[in-house]
């Protein structure tokens, strides 16, 4: 069995990290690079670097910032947050990131998926999906689960059925999928695991599961129950409720496959 992986997300606006709940109410926690580094040292097995206003402010996201943090690391870095064409994939893999995350211009023109994929390969390319679930039908509160893809940092509701739409990514050349509930995020409530059942069951490619991690158990949660191949994290490890050797000890005492470090 592959190991699973254990990644820290750094949400960045206006070059300094910071965290929310459900996109909102975010404050300052850090420096991006001196952050990277620190979950690298503590066994991260890749960096999540997201410009999370960038879509939103129309601007290309902060490769400057994005440079001076793949510097500091030797694990994998990906990137998202601005990306609108295959050029600006390239920007970022020029900038140093290993991997791209794509989430509104895919769903506004999802042949950007397709063109990242022909031009750089479908490893570089990562689907972000931003999910809301949605309320039942009237009547209908046994029905099953279902959610919306959000785009723009969780403003704009699409239509669009996660599950479904996540298949497309990877039907369309995405390498892997980011997985985000955007009910879950920032709240430390565990992970949306009907969610990332789904999903799971519905892709060929890896899954990422990310929003609501507050525990250990949880991450075991995602990675067992849920079946998602890594688990992003994000508040508890900026905050100090725990760091990644921790919670990799804790998923090792578990049975769960884990890179340790040395």
């Amino acid at each position: 069995m592959l190991a699973r992986r254990v990644i820290a997300c750094l949400d960045v606006r206006g070059g300094r990290v910071v965290k929310g709940t459900r996109f909102v109410d975010l404050r300052d926690v850090g420096e991006p690079a001196a952050l990277a580094a620190r979950y690298e040292a503590e066994g991260a097995d890749e960096i999540c670097f997201l410009d999370i206003s960038a879509t939103h402010e129309e601007r290309a996201t902060l490769w400057d910032v994005v440079r001076r943090t793949a510097q500091r690391l030797f694990v994998p870095l990906t990137v998202g947050g601005g990306i609108r064409s295959a050029d600006d994939v390239a920007a970022a893999l020029r900038a140093g990131a290993d991997k791209v995350g794509i989430n509104s211009a895919a769903v506004e023109r999802p042949g950007i998926l397709e063109a990242a994929a022909a031009r750089f390969g479908r490893q570089c390319v990562v689907a972000s999906v931003d999910a809301r679930r949605r309320p039942p039908s009237a009547g209908g509160a046994a029905e099953a689960p279902r959610w919306e893809v959000v785009t723009r940092g969780g403003r704009t509701p699409t239509g669009l059925d996660a599950v479904a739409w996540a298949a497309e990514c990877a039907r369309r050349g995405a390498g892997e999928i980011l997985l985000t509930s955007v009910d879950r995020d920032g709240a430390r409530s565990g992970y949306d695991l009907d969610l990332v059942r789904a999903v799971t069951a519905a892709v060929d490619v890896p899954v990422i599961a990310s929003g609501g991690a507050g525990n250990a158990g949880h991450v075991l949660e995602a990675l067992v129950a849920g079946g998602a191949d890594a688990a992003l994290l994000a508040g508890i490890l900026h905050d100090g409720h725990t760091t990644v050797a921790d919670l990799k000890a804790r998923l090792a005492a578990a049975g769960v496959p884990v890179r340790r470090t040395a």
